[in-house]
Formats: C-alpha cells, sequence, structure tokens
C-alpha cells in the first residue's frame, strides 16, 4: 500500500550488492531494475517526489515499492502470486481428452487412421466432453505429458518359422564365425543390397540446372535453382565388406538376377576375393547363386 510519507531505508552490504545488480545488469527485466533504482535512491535519503521526477514514474508507484522493502525486504520487490482467470476446463475433461487421445480412432468408429489436434477437438465437442474447445488447447494438454498421437511406428511380424536359424547363421558371419568354426585370413563375408529409384543427374552442379546458380551477397544466401535436367531413375547395388568396411558398388537400369550377377562378377574379379577361398554373400530373399566362387548365407 502506498505510504503517506517517505520511510528511512538502510541497506546492508549484501543487500545494496544485489540492488546494483538489479538496477545495472544488462539482463535484469526492465520492471525490477525499476524497483531497484526506487530502492537505491530512497536509501540516499532522496524523497519520493523526487524519485518520481528522476525515474519518471507516479509517485504512488514510489511509495508502493518503497513500503514494500521495508517491509519484507529483497523478495518484497517480486511480483506477488495473481490467481489469474479462473480454469475453463475441469480435471476430469483434461483427463478423458487424453485418454481419447491414447485410443485409437478405429476403436471409437471415427474413420480416422490415425489422431490430430483439430480432429479431437472437434471429437471432444461432438462426445459433450467440452462444450467448445480448440485445437491449439488440445495440443498444450498432450504437451504435457509427450502424448503424440499424430506420429507412429511400424514394424513387422516375422513369419518365417526359420527365421531364428537363418538369423543365427548371418550374425555368425558378421562375428567371423561358421558352423562354429572362426573364418580364415582369406575368408570374407560381404552384404549386399540395393537402392531403386534413385534420380540421376550430370556430375556438375551448374550445368544440371536449368538456370545458374546464384553467388551470395551481403546478407544473402547462394540462389540454386529448383529446376534441373533429369536423367532417369537408376538402381545403385552396393557389396560391403562387413569386416573390412569397405564398399563396392555399381549403377544398372533395374534391378533382378542380372543386375545382382554382374555386381558379383566385378566384386569377385577384384583382389583379394578373386584369390579367396571362401566369399560369403548376405542378401534378403535373394534367389540362390550358381557356381562355386561366391557362397552364400
Amino acid at each position: 500500500m502506498p505510504l503517506g510519507r517517505a520511510v528511512c531505508l538502510t541497506l546492508t552490504a549484501a543487500e545494496r550488492h544485489r540492488l546494483k545488480k538489479m538496477a545495472y545488469g544488462h539482463k535484469t527485466e526492465h520492471r525490477a531494475r525499476q524497483r531497484a533504482i526506487v530502492v537505491l535512491l530512497a536509501a540516499r535519503g532522496r524523497g519520493n517526489a523526487r524519485i518520481a521526477a528522476e525515474t519518471r514514474l507516479h509517485v504512488d508507484t514510489v511509495c508502493t515499492w518503497r513500503g514494500r522493502f521495508t517491509d519484507g525486504g529483497l523478495p518484497a520487490l517480486a511480483d506477488r502470486k495473481r490467481s489469474g482467470r479462473p480454469a475453463r476446463f475441469t480435471p476430469v475433461q483434461v483427463a478423458e481428452a487424453k485418454a481419447l487421445a491414447c485410443q485409437l480412432p478405429a476403436e471409437t468408429g471415427i474413420p480416422l487412421s490415425r489422431w490430430s489436434c483439430p480432429e479431437l477437438a472437434a471429437e471432444l465437442n461432438a462426445r459433450g466432453i467440452t462444450d467448445s474447445i480448440s485445437a491449439s488447447t488440445v495440443r498444450r494438454w498432450l504437451r504435457e505429458d509427450a502424448l503424440k498421437p499424430w506420429q507412429y511406428r511400424s514394424w513387422i511380424f516375422i513369419r518365417d518359422p526359420d527365421f531364428r536359424a537363418k538369423a543365427a547363421r548371418v550374425m555368425d558371419l558378421y562375428a567371423r564365425t561358421w558352423q562354429g568354426k572362426p573364418l580364415d585370413d582369406d575368408e570374407y563375408v560381404i552384404s549386399a543390397d540395393e537402392k531403386t529409384s534413385i534420380q540421376a543427374r550430370c556430375r556438375c552442379r551448374c550445368r544440371c540446372r536449368c538456370h545458374p546458380t546464384l553467388a551470395p551477397g551481403q546478407a544473402r544466401a547462394a540462389r540454386v535453382n529448383h529446376e534441373y535436367k533429369r536423367g532417369g531413375a537408376l538402381a545403385y547395388l552396393a557389396a560391403y565388406d562387413v569386416h573390412q568396411a569397405r564398399v563396392l558398388g555399381r549403377c544398372e537400369p533395374t534391378t533382378g538376377i542380372v543386375p545382382f550377377m554382374n555386381l558379383v562378377t566385378e566384386v569377385m574379379k577384384q583382389e583379394p576375393y578373386a584369390t579367396a577361398r571362401r566369399v560369403f554373400w548376405i542378401v534378403d530373399n535373394g534367389p540362390p547363386i550358381e557356381g562355386s566362387r561366391p557362397s552364400t548365407a
């Protein structure tokens, strides 16, 4: 409450040091800086009217913070707790909204694959859980418990009855073991896979684009035209030497047994695989390879 007359203040060394940091700190809030300056000027014996004139504050404001510091010290310079606006939604409504977000839409009869905040808000209003609620309010509720029903992670159930035996052979090869015996130095393990639908472009980036790239300037990033000349889609077949961390690859117009055998032939012509005693090839769902040179797992 504003006081009728100025109150004399006496500061301790710690209080004076703290108030000076608040008054002259670069990261101090403006309101906290003003309150600290009022207290420091009052501690120098200046009157409320003079402090108001120097700080360009109302005299009642000066009296208020001067009186609060006299009664409560430094903690009294902080804002008092306010009740704020009454809560519009009850905790039960918030819990029901989160419970609905944790259910699959198909279980509730909604023709959706997954929830979104606007859809959740519309469903809460349709069920009568809330009279009117916005999507931003629902998003804020879900953020409290890190709920993101619009995201999902897919997985595949293993249906192969021989998966354990097949996986054991592959894991043994990765650990340089075959049929319970360690691999020799002249035995190698190669894992092969393919990447399809790769957009082919010319080697030079400037020539590939339909318009030349603009160099960066002052306060401006480099500009690259989004249109480029397409060279068709190619497939990249790669063979990875598991234990030597070496990648050998080639591009093909398409995938299949013939492009894969081209990769095998190219790899097996190179050293050290050409003179190796055994080379194990690990492929996914690949057909058996005829011939005695490459061994498959």
